[in-house]
């Protein structure tokens, strides 16, 4: 789609036309993409806001940065800062600090899964070890989980002990859900106390947590 015609589908009142000139975008560079993605940052329809803190992931520059900031620190609708936070992912370790503090202020279990996610191509063992306490420390239960999934990319790292130090206090925990993720994480530990751990739980009163452990060897 040429330039013109996407400046103008930009600031149409349809909404369905303004998506599409977001998507039309991706054929220019990042110094004429953001600049447009900016005049609708602050869209009424939160789905296009997260077109344009999608776009800024892809079209990076100092200023998109700075946008998606803005997004995470100020944005009404968890879907769009969940996409923002993905986005400033792909800007590597300078946004790092940036989603920490997202995860600390951010409960939503959205916008914390889709960090967790993010943190799949940062390496940042420390950060990540505290963001999975601060989940399982949390009153949600989906990122409860996820918090304890992600303890295994800490093997073989400088967390590998304090991971291993909560999977070992989770072991008891009075919910199956957690016990059972607990000794699915566990499989990754080669430490002799998480095998320890593994065995107890081989014997739990609950056959998701014995088929927990058991996957691995099946």
């Amino acid at each position: 789609m040429e330039l013109d015609r996407i400046e103008t589908y930009l600031d149409s009142p349809n909404p369905q036309e303004r998506m599409r000139a977001i998507v039309n975008l991706r054929e220019y560079t990042p110094e004429v993409v953001v600049p447009l993605l900016k005049r609708r940052m602050y869209d009424k329809e939160f789905l296009i806001r997260s077109f344009v803190a999608m776009g800024l992931g892809y079209k990076q520059t100092e200023e998109g940065f700075e946008m998606l900031v803005q997004l995470i620190e100020s944005d009404s609708d968890y879907n769009v800062r969940a996409e923002a936070a993905n986005s400033i992912s792909k800007y590597g370790d300078k946004g790092l600090p940036y989603l920490f503090e997202l995860f600390v202020q951010d409960s939503h279990w959205l916008v914390r899964q889709s960090i967790f996610a993010a943190m799949e191509d940062i390496d940042c063992p420390e950060i990540l070890c505290q963001m999975c306490m601060l989940g399982i420390q949390g009153d949600d239960p989906v990122v409860r989980l996820a918090a304890i999934a992600n303890l295994r990319k800490l093997h073989g790292t400088s967390q590998a002990d304090n991971a291993l130090e909560i999977l070992l206090s989770l072991a008891t925990a009075p919910v199956a859900e957690i016990r059972a993720e607990v000794a699915k994480t566990l499989r990754s530990f080669d430490n002799p106390q998480a095998q320890a751990a593994l065995v107890e739980l081989r014997h739990d009163l609950d056959y998701r947590v014995v088929a927990a452990t058991l996957e691995g060897l099946l």
